[in-house]
């Protein structure tokens, strides 16, 4: 049976198409402001600028991107739709671990030069930044394993808590890698099919939506972008990375030492997407047997794929909500120090 529409729906509909058409589109794609932090060499941390009228207080959060050019996006999606923008919003002082359109991402670097030199510098300065607080670790794909990695192969950094999404601690639970490329950076091939065929279809049911619309824009964006920059897909560099699904074991080797993430001495929050095909709950959820050592560990599933359990529309109301109790406790425990004026200056 034809459903008509609505008279509403209809002028929503004309209001979205003028302004695809006017503005080339709906989504808001740009960057929320934020500032360059020096002092992390081979990588760049970014301080966003605290929200008007907004004094940030507890703990900082440094978002972790898996180590691909542009992946840091997927934290800053879009206006509406960013992780980023919700967190500074929400009175957190919140930093980036951004790898920016950089070379050295694909080159064949150890496990050593993320978890023992590019992370730990960074939590270091973000905490120096921040007036010598912990800072609470938000990860995601590679980033979240980097993040607890880190923390067990360096218990005196100051870390008050990670959060980890989306993150593979048993690949023997992932899709082989022949089954697994095309899911990840080579799979902008295989979603040719829906974004050619069954896209269209979804965007004309739909052009009186224009958050579902702007969302589809934004996602695009974010593929082409990590799709144009350097770098093997997310499935390489976990293999490359865990030959032998070390994780597992919960022990790794690292420049020759071995790492057991038993020492891991601060809460861990594990999320995974409940449509994740990268990084299904059954290969997140063997993290929290690991952590033996840690005080509290969480494990929790929200909607979403490997992208939209971190960043989705739907992450707003899910995610985005556990982790703010998450981050929450954390500040409970360490303080609401207030930040200083003159940083907070100098970051406007």
């Amino acid at each position: 049976m034809l459903m008509i529409p609505s008279p509403r729906k209809i002028r929503a509909a004309a209001s979205n198409t003028s302004r695809k058409i006017l503005y080339g589109r709906l989504a808001d794609l740009r960057s929320s402001p934020a500032d360059l932090l020096d002092g992390v060499r081979e990588g760049t941390v970014r301080r966003y600028r605290p929200a008007r009228d907004v004094v940030p207080t507890g703990p900082p959060v440094l978002l972790v991107p898996p180590p691909a050019a542009g992946a840091g996006a997927a934290f800053d999606l879009r206006r509406g739709c960013s992780l980023a923008e919700h967190l500074v919003a929400t009175g957190r002082r919140t930093y980036l671990v951004d790898y920016g359109q950089i070379s050295y991402a694909d080159r064949d670097l150890g496990l050593e030069h993320w978890v023992d030199e590019l992370l730990p510098a960074a939590v270091r300065r973000v905490s120096e930044d921040a007036g010598g607080q912990p800072v609470q670790l938000v990860g995601w794909c590679l980033g979240g394993i980097f993040s607890v990695l880190a923390a067990a192969a360096r218990p005196g950094l100051p870390i008050a808590a990670i959060a980890s999404v989306g993150a593979v601690a048993d690949l023997g639970r992932v899709a082989p890698a022949g089954a697994l490329r095309p899911l990840v950076e080579n799979g902008r091939k295989m979603l040719g099919i829906d974004r050619y065929l069954l896209r269209p279809l979804t965007v004309l049911t739909n052009l009186d939506n224009a958050d579902l619309l702007a969302q589809i824009e934004a996602v695009d964006a974010f593929s082409d972008r990590t799709a144009a920059g350097p770098g093997r897909s997310a499935g390489e560099r976990y293999r490359s990375f865990f030959r032998d699904n070390d994780l597992a074991g919960g022990r790794i080797v690292i420049a020759g030492r071995e790492v057991r993430l038993a020492d891991v001495n601060v809460p861990v929050l594990a999320i995974a997407g409940r449509s994740d095909a990268v990084a299904p709950w059954q290969s997140v959820h063997p993290l929290t047997r690991t952590l033996t050592g840690s005080p509290r560990v969480r494990f929790d599933t929200a909607p979403g794929g490997h992208l939209g359990v971190l960043t989705g529309r739907a992450a707003r109301t899910t995610t985005w909500a556990r982790l703010g109790k998450w981050l929450d406790e954390g500040a409970l425990e360490h303080g609401l120090r207030a930040s200083r004026p003159r940083r907070e200056a100098a970051a406007r």
